[in-house]
């Protein structure tokens, strides 16, 4: 279906002059592909460089700074091989011009072939970088060497490229100037208008723009051709997000007509006031689904704020029109404490709770699937399971997916893709800038929750350097000795060589050592009944201290627990920093998070530091991690389904980002099968950025 005119950019790069098999692997790994099939001319296309080097600086031997890259045109003097045997000795090669002396030097320099490239009394030009030793002017293995008559054929403005070992600068910049003669002159789906307005160039001199930069300036993200690129990136990004939505809004939803009967008797069975915000909330949730249109609602809840709360007052009112509701959780250890917390709200209204994960196994797993196709089971809490084939539902209403970030673009396309079609609520503790809510979630309307439940007291974020780490293990120690609990939090799972890092293993084992009494161990690579296990006891309080890592961030819900340590707190990002610091304060006690760190401290690592002791709300961190670190790591992983920009930047090109998302709702609202001329640029550039599963949507439509 791709049109013939985008062939060329879609041969594997096996197919460019240069890359055998080898080579091709490590594009593969370098462009983030899964195969050398997969890994197509465009991609490299869209593998923006970082920055340049600029070889026009040509100030004479001897007016160059130290350690400047320079471009010097000298006349040959000498060849200095080594003595035989002495292959520790460099070869020295020495050139003259009329202001002074250079020497090049070449560790195990070959003479046959240093004296091709550099013979005697000829003039050459050498690039590279110059270092000054008493006096004397050297380059160590210059960049580049021709004949001063050939000069004008060096690359006196380089890109620079991110590599991956193995990859040579040279090998890539090669495959690079190959590939970009294979870009064509599309047809325009740029508003004419907008790219006067904007000064964009067309797509085809936008790559060469990228990739033949002659300025400085050229490689900025301001710069017209990234400008292009970028608009295009996220034109494609919002249009497959519409496309998705106009295609969900055909799958009708069936509108839900709550009587409030089931609703009622969990608010009156609560110990507690639901807050404005969740009240809106679900006043939101419940017009959304009263229409004819399927909902699609992106609920922003920071850390405690009550979301699990509004989504069972959502599935209550799916219960009162008929209907069933699932609620998708991450990882086995949130499904169950979701079973836990709704099994508590919702026994007062005799609901039937079904917990349903990959471990649920034999007799008990058929007899929940009976419950499920029967309609019994009103509610299904769960990991990935809930959506196997052999799982059948009576009749579904209302999914409700926790922790949005994991669960992303694509696997809703494929859950829609089954005929599955409920109302769709997705909830997510990671507070999200606005500008990230529009990329990754355009498709969706958004709830915030803005309040914490009444009773929660401040916690208390103090930063301690780890010279110190003795006398907050001392402090502990009295803690757990007046019945307080408390997490330690290491960022790895096992000592390695590479780093210098105490292992979550090895500090157990010192605390143990220092504490004695019984502390729990939990990590990643423990299975799940292990983690259950020990999350089991730590909430029974049959221990009082869990040192673990980060498997610990999102939704485990242990109130009484008070006492957060963070070993070097200067290696975790914000968010996850805030998400950590969220597992205590859940109950009505005062609480602490203590940020121990190794200095000296990065500017960056000072600054989140500080942001984390000035302030708990999410949503304000969530705009400084996206100051600090760029969107790249903001949501998670590249699989995760959101977006990992390629060209885009969304701090760089928030204006861009508004643009694209209006003109792809006018484009949908106006050629909703993008038929027309336009309609048919902008299927190619859907294909441009492999936004082929759109396009797929298109054709089902």
């Amino acid at each position: 279906m791709r049109p013939a005119i985008l062939d060329p950019l879609f041969s594997p790069v096996s197919a460019l002059p240069g890359v055998g098999p080898k080579i091709a692997e490590l594009l593969v790994k370098l462009l983030g592909r899964e195969t050398p099939e997969d890994t197509r001319v465009v991609d490299l296309l869209f593998h923006a460089p970082h920055s340049l080097i600029d070889r026009r600086n040509q100030p004479g031997i001897a007016r160059a700074p130290q350690g400047a890259i320079v471009t010097v045109t000298a006349r040959v003097d000498r060849h200095q091989a080594p003595p035989r045997g002495k292959s520790n000795i460099p070869y020295r090669v020495t050139l003259h011009d009329e202001t002074g002396e250079l020497t090049l030097v070449f560790f195990r320099g070959q003479a046959a072939w240093l004296e091709k490239q550099l013979p005697l009394d000829k003039e050459v030009t050498v690039s590279g970088k110059i270092d000054w030793f008493n006096g004397r002017a050297s380059m160590v293995h210059p960049d580049y060497i021709v004949k001063a008559s050939e000069a004008e054929n060096l690359p006196l403005v380089e890109p620079i490229y991110p590599l991956t070992a193995g990859l040579s600068p040279k090998t890539l910049r090669k495959i690079i100037e190959a590939a970009l003669p294979r870009a064509p002159e599309l047809p325009e789906w740029i508003d004419f208008a907008l790219a006067q307005k904007q000064g964009l160039p067309s797509i085809s001199d936008a790559f060469h723009g990228l990739h033949e930069p002659r300025d400085p300036s050229d490689i900025d993200a301001q710069a017209p051709a990234r400008r292009r690129l970028a608009y295009d990136e996220f034109l494609a990004g919002q249009l497959s997000l519409s496309l998705v939505r106009q295609r969900l809004r055909k799958l009708a939803g069936q509108p839900v007509h709550a009587t409030g009967q089931v609703s009622r008797q969990i608010l009156q069975a609560l110990p507690f006031s639901p807050t404005n915000s969740q009240n809106a909330a679900v006043a939101d949730i419940l017009k959304d689904m009263a229409g004819e249109d399927r909902m699609l609602r992106l609920l922003q809840g920071d850390v405690g704020s009550g979301k699990t709360l509004v989504a069972l007052m959502s599935m209550a009112a799916v219960i009162e029109s008929g209907g069933q509701a699932v609620l998708m959780a991450p990882t086995e250890i949130l499904a169950r404490q979701h079973h836990a917390t709704i099994f508590k709200f919702a026994a007062s209204a005799g609901l039937g709770i079904e917990v349903l994960t990959g471990r649920t196994k034999g007799r008990e797993r058929e007899d929940i699937l009976e419950r499920i196709a029967s309609g019994e089971a009103q509610i299904v809490i769960g990991t990935h399971a809930l959506f196997q084939d052999s799982v059948n539902y009576r009749n579904l209403m209302l999914a409700v997916v926790d922790e949005q970030h994991r669960f992303g673009v694509h696997q809703r396309l494929r859950l829609t893709a089954k005929g599955i079609t409920p109302h769709m609520l997705v909830m997510t503790a990671t507070p999200i800038p606005r500008t990230l809510v529009l990329a990754a979630f355009g498709d969706m309307d958004v709830s915030k929750l803005t309040e914490k439940p009444a009773g929660r007291k401040p916690i208390q974020t103090i930063t301690v350097p780890t010279e110190r780490i003795g006398e907050i293990v001392g402090r502990l120690k009295s803690a757990l000795a007046e019945g307080k609990k408390a997490y330690w939090i290491c960022p790895l799972v096992e000592e390695s060589e590479e780093s210098d890092l105490m292992s979550v293993e090895e500090r157990h084992a010192t605390l143990v050592s220092s504490l004695g009494g019984a502390i729990g161990l939990i990590h990643g690579r423990m299975s799940g009944p292990e983690k259950d296990a020990v999350m089991m006891a730590f909430k029974n309080s049959e221990i009082r201290l869990l040192v673990a890592t980060t498997v610990v961030e999102v939704g485990v819900d242990v109130p009484d627990a008070t006492i957060m340590v963070i070993e070097h707190a200067e290696r975790f990002g914000l968010a996850q920093l805030h998400q950590l610091r969220g597992r205590v304060g859940r109950g009505d006690e005062a609480s602490t998070c203590i940020l121990l760190y190794k200095g000296p401290l990065g500017e960056a690592g000072h600054a989140r530091l500080s942001i984390m002791r000035e302030t708990e709300d999410g949503f304000r961190i969530a705009e400084e991690d996206l100051k600090l670190r760029g969107e790249g790591e903001l949501l998670g992983t590249r699989q995760s389904g959101t977006p990992g920009f390629r060209i885009a930047s969304l701090e760089a090109h928030a204006d861009l980002l508004e643009i694209a998302r209006r003109d792809a709702a006018y484009l949908i609202e106006h050629d909703p099968d993008l038929t027309s001329e336009r309609g048919k640029a902008v299927r190619s550039l859907l294909y441009l950025f492999r936004r082929d599963e759109a396009i797929r949507f298109l054709h089902a439509g």
